[in-house]
């Protein structure tokens, strides 16, 4: 008796576990059939038009095509305004230099401190990628490159496997299939169109950032990353850790080297700790100020950002194609030569962009917004501000110099970059 007892208790457990497992199954396939992605929170904002996101079709290995709105990466860049980059395969512009007119610079083999050789070679001549994603026409996929396809027809193969955007993947809401995270190894083309339809997506982030040489204010990416308001601010407070939607927030100001003040919309203050989002890895705050195009303002120069509303920010037609850089380059020596210009052996149209830092704060400026740069360190826009920049990146010693196709010509004049002492740009962004 006691035995079947036994028995007859444990199949009531049995059956009672099997049940429990069964309604689980059942519950976690109703949760996962809705949407092949589950975690794109936007999904759930109210729908409504907002030219400013990225848009698209994408065609896949498999033949199979999608359309709608995008995402790069699933959480990073979001709209227009937003860089996509890369590394370039080659440097077409190698062959018009001169032989032996190429800068070098100092290079030793050394060992345990102590120099066995000492020689000159040429500058590093590969080169970063690095353009608005309103003014790229399509991007294709080709074995180890990636082609990037701009809208004035230009074209740069891009080594996929060098700090390739492309290798992040794509997220696309389309219409009849849901959301979908496609892998890179899966994307064969992507084709930017403009946004179309009411997009279900929370507002972008917008502010003003606050540093110790002046504010710039636009739509921000925190940490090169965050950029809409369902993005969240990691970090810990009272030992807890906590996420906070950027949409419930009104400030955040830097405390210390690893914690910040967190001020919500509702009036409430506490303070955030870590290393990543709200302490010194943070890898910086991206603001899309009208004045320069894009700044990057480091943790070490960040002291606060104010957050307000402003919309989705300027759609894809409001990036117009790119043209040859024109201008005038004046050497050192006196003379000027006049025509189209390549930039550093790199740069050769209005929609590639100067970068340059001043005091923690990187600028990444459009050539079509600038009107001259005088060397050492002056830069003059088109709205006629004149910046002090340091003589690093664009303005270096490590620049490669300048290439002019005087009056049209077909084989341009180098002039390296210790020898240039102005260059004046022709036109302006419309």
């Amino acid at each position: 008796m006691k035995r079947a007892l036994f028995v007859g208790a444990m199949c009531a457990l049995v059956i009672v576990f099997l049940v429990l497992v069964v309604r689980f199954r059942i519950e976690e396939i109703k949760a996962n059939s809705a949407t092949p992605s589950t975690d794109a929170p936007e999904a759930a904002e109210a729908a409504r038009t907002q030219p400013g996101f990225l848009y698209g079709r994408v065609v896949t290995n498999d033949g199979d095509t999608y359309e709608g709105r995008l995402r790069w990466g699933g959480d990073q860049e979001a709209s227009w305004g937003d860089y996509f980059n890369g590394t370039k395969v080659d440097n077409p512009w190698l062959a018009s230099v001169p032989p032996g007119k190429l800068p070098t610079r100092p290079n030793s083999v050394q060992v345990f401190g102590l120099v066995l050789v000492r020689r000159e070679v040429p500058i590093d001549t590969d080169r970063r990628f690095m353009v608005r994603f309103g003014d790229i026409a399509r991007i294709d996929a080709k074995e180890r490159d990636v082609r990037v396809t701009m809208k004035s027809g230009t074209a740069f193969n891009l080594d996929r496997t060098d700090a390739s955007d492309f290798d992040d993947g794509v997220r696309v809401w389309d219409s009849t299939r849901g959301v979908l995270d496609l892998d890179s190894a899966q994307v064969k083309s992507v084709e930017l169109l403009p946004t179309t339809g009411p997009i279900a997506a929370a507002g972008r982030l917008h502010g003003t950032v606050h540093t110790a040489r002046g504010d710039f204010t636009g739509f921000v990416q925190w940490d090169r990353e965050e950029c809409v308001g369902t993005d969240k601010l990691d970090g810990s407070a009272n030992g807890r850790k906590l996420s906070v939607r950027f949409d419930t927030i009104r400030s955040i100001a830097r405390q210390t080297r690893n914690s910040s003040l967190v001020t919500l919309v509702d009036g409430r203050e506490f303070v955030l700790s870590g290393t990543n989002d709200v302490g010194n890895g943070n890898r910086g705050v991206y603001v899309d100020d009208p004045r320069y195009g894009r700044v990057l303002v480091s943790w070490k120069a960040f002291l606060r950002l104010d957050l307000s509303p402003a919309g989705s920010g300027p759609a894809y037609g409001d990036f117009p194609p790119g043209r040859p850089l024109t201008g005038s380059v004046t050497t050192r020596d006196g003379r000027q030569l006049s025509g189209r210009l390549v930039y550093d052996l790199d740069e050769s149209e209005t929609t590639e962009t100067f970068d340059a830092p001043l005091e923690g704060v990187d600028y990444t400026i459009p050539f079509g917004m600038i009107a001259s740069i005088e060397l050492p360190d002056r830069v003059t826009l088109h709205n006629g501000e004149k910046l002090q920049l340091e003589r690093s990146a664009d303005l270096g010693e490590h620049n490669a110099g300048i290439l002019i196709f005087v009056d049209g010509g077909q084989h341009p004049e180098y002039v390296p970059w210790t020898e240039v002492a102005q260059i004046v740009f022709d036109h302006a962004l419309a």
